[in-house]
C-alpha cells in the first residue's frame, strides 16, 4: 500500500469510524423511526436515504475530529509518538490541517440534508470536536467530559432525524462512559493509573445498570438487551482488570482500545432496549469490521 495514502489513513483512524456510525443507528432507535414497525419499501425510501446521510454525518464528522487531533497534537507527538504520520513527515503539517478541516465540513453538510435541525445538532457537535481538540484534552476533568460531549451530541445526531429529543437524556450514558474510556487512557504512554482504572470500572458499571433500566422500561423482552450488555460486560472489563493487575502502558491501551471498539456493543444494547433485537445484531456486525481494521490502523 502506497505510503503516502496509508499515512491519511491512519490520521481517520478507520477501526473507530464503525463506532460512530453505530451511535447513530442506535440514536434513530431512540428517536423514535421504528416505533410503527419497518414496511416493505422501507430501504429505498426517504427516511432511510436520511439514516444512510446522518451515518455518513457522523462517521465524517469522528474523522475530522481525530484527524485535528493529531494536527493539534503534532508538537507533542514529535516526542511521544513520532511514528504518527505528521510528525515522520508522511503526511505535512498543513495538508493534514486541510484534511481535517474538510472532512469535518462534509460531515456537517451531509447533515444538514436530512434536515435543519440534523445540520444544527451537527454543527454543535463539529464546535465540540474543536473544543476538545484545541482546549479541552488538556485538563484532567474537562478533557475527558467534553470527549464524552461529543459522543453523546453524535447519539443526538441519530435522534434529530425525526426531530424528537423526548429522550435525550441518553446522550448521558455515551458521555459517562467515554469519560472513563478517556480516564483510562491517561496512562497509555507512561502506565501507572490504577486509580482511574478503579473510577474507569465503577463509571462502566453505572453505564450498564443505566442501559438495563432503559431496557427494563421499555421492552417486555428484557432477556435480549441483558445478553447484549453481558457481552458488553466481559468484552470492556476483561481487560480493564488486567490493565489494573498489570499496569503497564501496554495493557492500558489494550484496555482502552476494548473500550471504544465496545462501543458498539453498547449502542447494540441500547438499540435492543428502543427496538427488537435484530436491530442490534446489524448494529453488532459492525463489531467484526472494527475489529478487523484494528489489526491495520490505530485505535488510540
Amino acid at each position: 500500500m502506497n505510503r503516502t495514502f496509508l499515512g491519511y489513513a491512519r490520521l481517520a483512524r478507520p477501526a473507530n469510524l464503525p463506532t460512530a456510525a453505530a451511535d447513530i443507528l442506535a440514536g434513530v432507535a431512540i428517536g423514535g423511526v421504528f416505533i410503527g414497525g419497518i414496511d416493505a419499501g422501507f430501504v429505498g425510501s426517504n427516511l432511510f436515504l436520511n439514516i444512510v446521510y446522518l451515518v455518513f454525518s457522523s462517521v465524517f464528522l469522528y474523522a475530522g475530529g481525530v484527524i485535528l487531533n493529531d494536527v493539534f497534537d503534532f508538537k507533542l507527538d514529535q516526542v511521544e509518538r513520532p511514528e504518527r504520520p505528521i510528525p515522520s513527515g508522511v503526511v505535512p503539517f498543513n495538508a493534514a490541517a486541510m484534511y481535517g478541516v474538510t472532512t469535518l465540513v462534509i460531515g456537517v453538510l451531509l447533515a444538514f440534508l436530512v434536515s435543519g435541525t440534523s445540520g444544527i445538532v451537527a454543527v454543535a457537535l463539529a464546535l465540540a470536536i474543536l473544543l476538545y481538540d484545541g482546549i479541552a484534552k488538556k485538563y484532567d476533568f474537562f478533557g475527558p467530559l467534553s470527549m464524552g460531549l461529543c459522543r453523546g451530541v453524535n447519539l443526538l445526531l441519530g435522534m434529530s432525524i425525526l426531530g424528537n429529543f423526548d429522550s435525550w437524556f441518553m446522550a448521558i450514558i455515551p458521555i459517562v462512559y467515554i469519560f472513563a474510556i478517556t480516564l483510562i487512557s491517561r496512562g497509555e504512554v507512561h502506565g501507572k493509573n490504577k486509580n482511574h482504572i478503579v473510577l474507569a470500572g465503577v463509571l462502566y458499571g453505572a453505564v450498564i445498570l443505566a442501559v438495563a433500566t432503559m431496557a427494563f422500561l421499555h421492552t417486555d423482552a428484557l432477556l435480549f438487551p441483558l445478553l447484549f450488555l453481558v457481552l458488553f460486560a466481559f468484552t470492556v472489563f476483561r481487560p480493564l482488570i488486567k490493565a489494573h493487575s498489570v499496569n503497564s502502558p501496554e495493557n492500558i491501551k489494550k484496555a482502552v482500545m476494548a473500550g471504544v471498539i465496545a462501543l458498539i456493543l453498547l449502542d447494540s444494547s441500547i438499540a435492543v432496549a428502543f427496538f427488537d433485537w435484530w436491530y442490534g445484531l446489524i448494529i453488532l456486525a459492525l463489531l467484526p469490521v472494527s475489529k478487523g481494521l484494528s489489526r491495520v490502523f490505530a485505535v488510540t
